[in-house]
């Protein structure tokens, strides 16, 4: 691959020997690659790779990280999840000496599909959110990404998520100030998963029989997030998502027609810390709607989609679904796929009997960007689609194509929506306090 070498500097990466085999496909072209490892499942699982081990504090990392990347001269920065408190710091300091960061994670349009974007992700993405210019990003792709699947078990993303926490926690003296800004601490979180796992066919014969009842009406769908999700606490008005359920649940016993129910799905990876289909049917007493409100743990997303008359979600990928299933969709936090004509842009308290209705051609015209710009077909987990993930990000890198052709906007332009939604909650957690 011609062109100048590139130095790399590798941060976190996801709980998979993906970034290893990534940082041999950035030196097999050419380039060379530094890595920080600051916690000891990044050293496990980096391997006997060369690595330099920050085991500061994290008030000291932009200083250290700074120095380093002048030092050595780095022109990229690699890291998975961008609102990770040592990869928001990156992301500040590296352009300023003229790195250019970039983030991956697992796709917007999953599954089989990974995100690569320059800059940032959801409230922080570059990723044009004015209609007639993602129509004209649409307009310069010339060929999407054949349809490929790169199929691997849930159970070997479940042991990696598991044993890459799971040994931060236990191996915590090797990295003694590694700031994990985990939301629950992984020994609870995942000593209560074997529980839920066995009782697995129980709930779903439960959310069954509750859907069948539920489902001769019509109703909204509120396919609930991971309580720990970064974009609920980085990128939505709450701290909670029981807040969310209490706006929602107390704007629908005002302004709901009768005929219209509520189906709230907790998430399937959810571990059971908190009781969900309980705490959604406490709140739903409270608004006194308890009996419109049916709330389940399981069940076949696609089919409820298809079904539901309308979606909400605070900013989950869900959204994204209902749309393409042509669901009108409310945002209550910040999306990269809340666009003018195309998600419900009217108050929620009418939403419920005037969603409106999804812009078909301006779907298409999104999809179509996306996919030709910032996702690129492959897996973290499968072989093949490690394989070819790993090539086409070298060559983006590499060719500084990341993002592509119109498809970056400074500053970013849902930003300035993302620090708002922040202020309201940090706003509304004072005020409790």
């Amino acid at each position: 691959m011609s062109g100048p070498v590139r130095t790399l500097l590798f941060l976190q990466g996801p709980p998979s020997h993906f970034w290893r085999d990534l940082a041999g496909s950035f030196e097999a072209a050419g380039h060379r690659v530094i890595k920080v490892n600051c916690s000891t499942a990044e050293w496990l699982y980096w391997g006997r790779r060369r690595a330099v081990s920050y085991r500061g504090r994290l008030d000291d990392w932009g200083a250290w990280l700074a120095a380093l990347i002048a030092r050595e001269g780095v022109t990229d920065l690699i890291y998975y999840g961008d609102q990770q408190p040592y990869h928001r710091i990156a992301a500040e300091i590296a352009p300023r000496l003229g790195a250019t960061p970039h983030v991956i994670e697992f796709g917007y349009l999953r599954p089989a599909w990974i995100t690569l974007e320059r800059g940032g992700m959801g409230g922080w993405s570059h990723f044009p959110s004015d209609p007639a210019t993602i129509r004209a990003v649409a307009g310069q792709v010339d060929k999407l990404p054949e349809e490929r699947v790169f199929p691997y078990s849930f159970a070997q993303e479940a042991f990696n998520e598991v044993f890459y926490h799971l040994v931060n926690y236990f191996y915590f003296f090797f990295f003694p100030r590694y700031h994990a800004d985990r939301f629950y601490n992984p020994l609870l979180e995942y000593a209560s998963a074997p529980l839920r796992w066995w009782r697995q066919a129980r709930r779903e014969k439960a959310a069954t029989a509750a859907l069948a009842a539920r489902m001769e009406k019509p109703f909204v769908l509120i396919p609930l997030q991971l309580q720990s999700d970064y974009q609920i606490r980085d990128n939505s008005p709450y701290s909670d998502q029981r807040q969310m359920l209490r706006e929602i649940f107390g704007s629908f016993a005002r302004h709901a027609p009768p005929e219209l129910g509520i189906v709230v799905k907790q998430h399937p990876l959810d571990v059971g810390l908190i009781d969900w289909c309980t705490e959604v049917m406490r709140l739903a007493r409270e608004a006194g709607i308890a009996d419109r409100v049916t709330a389940i743990d399981g069940g076949a997303l696609p089919d409820m989609l298809e079904r539901a008359t309308s979606v909400i979600v605070i900013n989950s990928t869900v959204g994204l679904h209902a749309l393409r299933v042509g669901r009108p969709t409310k945002v209550m936090g910040v999306a990269l796929y809340d666009i003018e004509g195309l998600t419900s842009d009217v108050p929620l308290d009418r939403f419920w009997s005037d969603p409106g209705s999804v812009d078909m051609q301006l779907l298409d015209a999104l999809v179509r960007g996306l996919a030709g710009t910032i996702q690129l077909r492959g897996s973290f987990y499968n072989p093949e689609g490690s394989a070819h993930a790993r090539a086409i990000i070298v060559e983006r890198v590499v060719s500084g194509s990341v993002n592509g052709a119109g498809a970056f906007v400074d500053p970013p332009p849902r930003l300035a929506a993302a620090r708002a939604a922040n202020a309201r909650r940090r706003a509304r957690i004072a005020a409790k306090d």
